[in-house]
């Protein structure tokens, strides 16, 4: 079986642990957690940058250091992952969905202003597949507004807007190094930030709510609690993990580059008939090939094919149910509008083994399995 995915491994990654174990201080903020900070902050040019132990807290994070209060309204998009409206739910705020562009299934940005009322606090653009949102149009907005910006680049590590990563645009962005994103430490992600401001507030949220991170670093002499917190700081070993992949991340880009490229070019027969919707990436981005997926004509077409293809030894999955249409979001959040494109869309989405373990023979496979499935129909 071709899996959908597997975690990458560059080589060094045992040999860093070994060392991190070696320093005596495999909990937060080791030493690879600061070679990872800093690596991430001169790469996409953060001011503010912290390894967390997910991105589900990196946005819990950016949701408290907001100052998002019960009652606040949030607007972001149905098709997106849970931890992104449930890290708002669970600061008591309301969550508006509005619909997406089906083009690239982010966040349509022409429907945000319609959706603000005078209970909205923040934006929440998460940038689908690596593939960016509008951003110019979405900060214009926040600006006039008055609203907080919180980019959910989970996906959008090592993306572009414009020449800007994405993830440092927004009042905050988060990143994700789960098993599935392009770079890993098996569980874990990063908040970002650009103003100087939230960094002792985020150290101590960060921190179990104490200036821990002011002792280790000798400004005092003993640390205390200070404010609300959590425990937000990742194992020392799991960043050495993905350091190791941070320094290689070019083999990464290449190899993901190749993979996506070829699918790419294999199927564009397939579109050019009607049968498939191949991804579309606008002129202002600039992706990371984090994810290849299809569109077939509808449902009934997606529930022949995935089955098809396991037959024929490849593992293919859908991705998001709308989150609107689940109890939980029924329950905490309503969709204004039309749900023209988010569910419509949702249900056509197919997406194809992309990783770094991939072979030649491997894709190749995937995309003749995809044409003699067509050839069927």
């Amino acid at each position: 079986m071709i899996d959908f995915n597997k975690p990458p491994f560059i080589g060094k990654e045992l040999d860093y642990i070994k060392d991190a174990v070696g320093n005596s201080k495999i909990c937060g903020d080791g030493k690879y957690t600061h070679l990872c900070t800093d690596w991430m902050k001169e790469q996409f040019h953060s001011k503010g940058l912290m390894l967390t132990t997910s991105c589900t807290h990196a946005l819990e994070m950016a949701a408290y250091l907001a100052d998002i209060q019960p009652g606040d309204e949030v607007i972001m998009p149905s098709y997106t992952f849970v931890s992104t409206a449930d890290a708002f739910v669970l600061r008591g705020a309301k969550i508006v969905f509005v619909d997406i562009c089906p083009k690239t299934m982010n966040l349509d940005e022409n429907l945000i202003e319609d959706a603000i009322t005078e209970k909205t606090k923040a934006i929440v653009p998460v940038h689908y597949a690596g593939v960016a949102c509008e951003m110019d149009t979405i900060l214009d907005i926040a600006k006039r507004h008055h609203l907080v910006v919180v980019e959910d680049a989970a996906q959008g590590v090592n993306a572009y807007y414009k020449g800007k990563a994405l993830g440092t645009m927004g009042d905050f962005g988060c990143f994700s190094f789960h098993e599935t994103k392009n770079y890993t430490m098996g569980e874990g992600g990063a908040i970002l930030f650009q103003k100087e401001e939230y960094q002792e507030r985020a150290e101590i949220l960060r921190e179990k709510g104490t200036n821990r991170s002011k002792f280790f670093r000798g400004q005092i002499d003993k640390y205390t609690w200070m404010d609300y917190g959590s425990s937000y700081l990742p194992s020392d070993m799991n960043a050495a993990y993905l350091y190791a992949q941070l320094e290689n991340h070019e083999l990464i880009d290449q190899k993901r580059m190749k993979i996506f490229d070829f699918y790419q070019e294999q199927l564009k027969p397939l579109a050019e008939q009607g049968l498939i919707e191949q991804p579309y990436i606008p002129d202002y981005a600039v992706h990371n090939a984090h994810m290849y997926y299809i569109k077939t004509k509808d449902l009934e077409t997606r529930s022949r094919l995935i089955p098809y293809m396991r037959e024929q030894g490849v593992q293919c999955v859908f991705h998001y149910v709308p989150l609107h249409s689940s109890p939980a979001g029924r329950q905490f959040g309503r969709f204004h509008g039309e749900d023209r494109y988010t569910t419509r869309e949702s249900e056509r989405l197919v997406r194809l083994p992309m990783h770094y373990g991939l072979s030649d023979a491997d894709i190749q496979h995937v995309t003749s399995s995809l044409l003699s499935f067509y050839q069927q129909i």
